[in-house]
This record gives structure tokens, sequence and C-alpha cells, in this order.
């Protein structure tokens, strides 16, 4: 019986718009921004800072080595919220519902700071609400130091929930992550990134 649902970011509930961070990262003088950034999971600096290996003020400094110019956590801020492509209104209102119907609601992400920065601050929802207003449970890559699709981090957040995996209903949008889950016995659930997926959830809670 299916208790908890745990939800990527984005391109669940977030739609992401790569091609927009990739145009802020290379304004930002990252010519090679197309091969450093992955929808589903960075490298280098990038996925250092999504490891929580380096913090957001020494990604900056590598950053601006690279750009070869001295850059500003606000432009950091501005090139990776670029992933934002919208917050869609029917995602939040069913995150609502859902969690007025029993459900627990778990975020399992691979993000960052910066990325976060924005989500979990009043302008997530253009009503004053973060993100952590409509969930119960936040495990970030960044802050748990283990990035999907590493069967740990799934372990990690089963642990800290106390749940069985046949007992939760995992959405995400990467197939890499949603085979780990199905291998692990949770219920999955594999939208395309900007989908409609708010009725057809309801199929996977039966």
């Amino acid at each position: 019986m299916i208790k908890t649902i745990i939800f990527d970011l984005g391109g669940v509930i977030i739609t992401l718009d790569q091609k927009k961070a990739i145009e802020r990262f290379k304004a930002l003088g990252i010519e090679d921004a197309a091969d450093r950034l992955d929808p589903y999971r960075q490298s280098g600096i990038f996925g250092d800072l999504e490891m929580g290996k380096i913090d957001a003020e020494t990604f900056r400094k590598e950053l601006s080595a690279l750009a070869g110019k001295d850059l500003t956590i606000d432009q950091c801020n501005y090139a990776w919220q670029g992933y934002v492509g919208e917050v869609p209104q029917r995602n939040l209102k069913i995150l609502r519902r859902l969690r007025e119907e029993g459900y627990r609601l778990v975020l399992l992400s691979n993000t960052n700071p910066f990325m976060m920065e924005f989500v979990l601050s009043g302008r997530f929802d253009g009503k004053g609400h973060g993100l952590g207003d409509y969930l119960d449970a936040l495990y970030m890559s960044y802050e748990v130091g283990m990035m999907k699709p590493d069967i740990n981090f799934f372990h990690h957040v089963l642990m800290q929930e106390k749940l069985m995996p046949e007992d939760a209903l995992f959405v995400d949008d990467g197939p890499r992550n949603v085979a780990v889950a199905s291998q692990m016995r949770f219920r999955t659930f594999c939208p395309e990134n900007g989908a409609d997926w708010t009725s057809d959830i309801y199929k996977y809670l039966v």
C-alpha cells in the first residue's frame, strides 16, 4: 500500500530548461557549458557542487577561474536558475491535494544551493511559499553527499523515512533513476519533462 510519494524536482515538480541554463553559463564566459551540463547528473565542479564536495563560494571561485573573470554569487544564482522553465500551478495544486488525502510527500533531488535559493524562497510559487511548504521532507544531493542513481541515496531516504520501498511511489523523469528504483521494488512513474502528470499519478496509487 502506497503511503509515501517521492518526487524528483526538475522535470517533475518544475519543468527544466537546459537550453536556457547553457545560454546563461555561456554568457558568463563558460564556452563549453553544453559539455559540462547534463540534464540528470552533472560532472566536474558542477557535479562536485551537487555532491556537496564543494560549497557555493568555492564553486563561485572555480567558475570564475574557468570564465577568466570574477563572478558573483548572484551571477551563479542567475545561471543555475536558468534551469527553471516554469513552476506549473497544476503541480502545486496536486501536491496540496495529495497531502490532504493523507500521503507523505518527499523530495529526492540531485540539486545544489543555487537552485534551491529560488526553490526554497517565497518566489517559488509566486505567492510567498517555497517548496518546503508543499512537501513533508527534502533530501537534496548536496546536503546528503550522494546523487541519484546511487542506490545508497535511495537507502538513505528509506532509513530516514523508516519506509519499505514497496510502500512508496517514486516519480522521476530520469530513466536511469527510475530503473534503479524499480530494481529496489519501489513503484515507479517516469513522466517526461513538462508533461502533465497530475491525473496519471493516481494510476500508480491504486
